[in-house]
């Protein structure tokens, strides 16, 4: 006999979560329990309001399919109930934590895939004035942090990448420009990113807007995140980006983001692993994917003053797994 419980929990940050769209001071989740013959699968999911989510909204998708979920329905048949999206994560990763806990094995261990003693995780630079930036970049640096993800709007980008790049001359560094750009001037920005380095550019433009990367010649690989969302977003990408960033609550879980991950590849993208703010529960769950992606960005735990227990083993910039497969 199953059992389903579902609900909302605010967890603060210690500093406020700054970027193009807003700021945010607080990791608002949705947790969904699955219990079976007691064994408890538990998932986690962020609502996002860029694609439409809210709590609310949230948790009256998953209460609507909780007398399926109790009757026994399969991840299979989930993914036909519900969208893509944060309500089939939170189900979707519950359903998967459960099968693994009935099995005895970790996630990791039930897919048949390892995960590296230490993983590099990007810790963001959120905006702020230029100086603010470099100082922030410049702490990070010096606790640990070697992959820098740095978030920009659509002012002073010259004053913050040359403070930024001074202040962590050594550090790796991708730029998320969450969809604030315009195809104006977006070549000289490219050109200048790659003046000081940066590995990487993550969602320039607006997603309705892809249309002005088709056959723009550019000298560092860009990342589509807003822009994709499951394998069917994929035939539009072509051309267009390098690399693909896969968030769970994007893909709608775990099911749907190792098929993501596969057709990626298949397709010639890099991959690169992404969260929302959440607690380690959301990461633990993204973790069997670690090993396809070319950069992991899974810092969100980091951000909140106090994470769930037992969290994950974050320091600054990575996490340390001292006997985890």
């Amino acid at each position: 006999m199953r059992t389903v419980r579902v609900y909302e929990e605010a967890w603060p940050l210690h500093t406020p979560f700054v970027i193009a769209r807003g700021s945010r001071s607080e990791a608002v989740v949705v947790v969904v329990e699955i219990s079976e013959d007691g064994i408890k699968g538990v998932g986690e999911c962020t609502p996002y309001p860029r694609y439409g989510e809210s709590t609310a909204s949230v948790l009256a998708e998953i209460a609507a399919l909780i007398p399926q979920l109790e009757a026994g329905m399969s991840r299979e048949s989930l993914q036909q109930a519900l969208p893509a999206g944060a309500a089939r994560n939170a189900v979707d990763c519950a359903l998967w934590d459960l099968e693994a806990r009935q099995h005895q094995q970790t996630l990791a261990q039930y897919l048949g895939t390892s995960i590296p003693h230490e993983i590099v995780t990007a810790q963001t630079v959120v905006l702020g004035d230029a100086q603010q930036m470099a100082s922030s970049a410049a702490l990070l640096y010096e606790k640990g942090a070697r992959l820098l993800k740095v978030k920009l709007d659509d002012h002073y980008i010259t004053e913050r990448m040359m403070a930024i790049r001074a202040a962590v001359p050594d550090a790796t560094l991708i730029v998320d420009a969450n969809e604030s750009w315009r195809s104006e001037g977006l070549a000289a920005r490219c050109q200048l990113l790659a003046d000081v380095g940066v590995a990487m550019l993550e969602q320039p433009l607006p997603a309705s807007d892809d249309g002005a990367l088709a056959n723009f010649i550019h000298p560092l690989p860009i990342c589509a995140d807003e822009s994709c969302h499951t394998r069917s977003s994929l035939k539009a990408l072509q051309g267009r980006y390098e690399m693909v960033n896969i968030k769970l609550d994007k893909t709608g879980g775990l099911t749907e983001a190792l098929a993501l991950a596969t057709a990626a590849k298949e397709q010639g993208f890099d991959v690169m692993l992404g969260c929302m703010l959440c607690t380690s529960r959301a990461i633990s769950a993204a973790l069997p994917l670690v090993s396809r992606a070319r950069f992991a960005d899974l810092d969100g735990p980091t951000w909140l003053a106090v994470d769930v227990e037992p969290g994950l083993p974050f320091g600054t910039g990575s996490l340390r797994f001292s006997d985890y497969q």
